[in-house]
């Protein structure tokens, strides 16, 4: 069984890492090496896959984008998403509900993604959405989409008076995937100067940088 699939069981990895430990350990005092080696490897599987998952959001972490983003393909399109004030959230509700907001972004990105994409959290209210074999329109459709989906959540229920937004920096065309994280990040900025809660990219044919919202 693949260590993704075992963490999906509801059990944590550290519990099946444990329990993996302990059968290798008493299939190796009976002398059963096969049954050890294989218990071994789905422990060293489960390491790895822990690794590389951000531990509060389970999204995947600033170590596994930099893995994977030089070996994608160059028309790779990368949206940077940034919690609009999220000091504010952490400063008037606490860190505690503070987390709870990172939890819940998260997996609101994470809804409706294509199956190659994924969401991996780059560095405190920071989140990359990496999108290959995406065209232009379409990914500014999927960030666009995602900036809706954060924008019109029910926060409300999980804290009275709560609201919540993001912006996003979307690069996409030819370059490494590296390189059009960085344009992400500059692109971030100008989501950011055009009042918040915004998709700021390049138009496709006049190179100006397009900020859209509702």
């Amino acid at each position: 069984m693949a260590a993704d699939d075992e963490l999906g069981t509801g059990e944590t990895a550290p519990d099946l890492l444990s329990l993996h430990e302990s059968i290798a350990d008493l299939f190796a005092t009976r002398g059963d090496w096969r049954r050890a080696y294989r218990h071994l490897r789905s422990a060293l599987d489960i390491a790895r896959a822990g690794s590389l998952r951000d531990p509060l959001t389970s999204s995947y972490n600033r170590r596994y984008l930099d893995q994977r983003l030089p070996e994608l393909p160059a028309a790779v399109a990368v949206a940077l998403v940034d919690l609009d004030r999220f000091k504010s959230v952490n400063d008037t509700y606490g860190h505690l509900l503070g987390d709870r907001v990172l939890c819940r972004v998260a997996d609101l990105l994470q809804e409706g993604l294509p199956a190659d994409a994924f969401c991996a959290r780059y560095g405190g209210e920071e989140f990359a959405l990496v999108l290959p074999g995406i065209d232009h329109r379409g990914a500014v459709r999927i960030a666009d989409a995602a900036r809706l989906r954060v924008a019109r959540h029910p926060w409300s229920e999980l804290q009275p008076g709560l609201r919540v937004t993001i912006s996003v920096g979307l690069a996409h065309g030819t370059g490494s995937g590296p390189r059009q994280l960085h344009r992400a990040d500059n692109l971030l900025y100008a989501a950011k100067r055009a009042g918040r809660n915004k998709v700021a990219f390049h138009d496709c044919e006049t190179a100006r940088v397009i900020t859209h919202s509702e």
